[in-house]
């Protein structure tokens, strides 16, 4: 398992990049960065793996259960969410995710 921890350049970055919510459900506070190929893994500190989580979402993506949710709502669900969400945000910028590839005909974004 990788041990290096993201850097606070990276971290303000991803925060930034999501508008300083939880990509999933929107949730403003106790912002945490998830790695979308957990670490254990062997998924990176690479921007294309980071995603910005609100605890409770971060939880449900490591499979934690919560008695105050349907019990169908979990660890796929976030998941499935989590890719919607990134896939929409780099084809946003002409990009495939997660690979990073351009997407044929659309225009350079810098």
């Amino acid at each position: 398992m990788k041990k290096t921890s993201i850097t606070n350049e990276t971290r303000k970055a991803i925060y930034r990049r999501d508008g300083y919510q939880c990509a999933v459900c929107g949730d403003p506070r106790r912002l945490q960065i998830h790695h979308i190929d957990h670490r254990s893994q062997g998924g990176g500190n690479e921007q294309m793996n980071l995603v910005t989580l609100c605890p409770i979402c971060h939880a449900l993506a490591h499979g934690t259960k919560f008695p105050a949710l349907p019990e169908e709502y979990g660890p796929d669900d976030v998941q499935q969410a989590i890719v919607e969400y990134m896939a929409d945000l780099y084809a946003d910028l002409g990009f495939t995710w997660p690979d990073g590839q351009p997407i044929d005909g659309v225009e350079d974004w810098h």
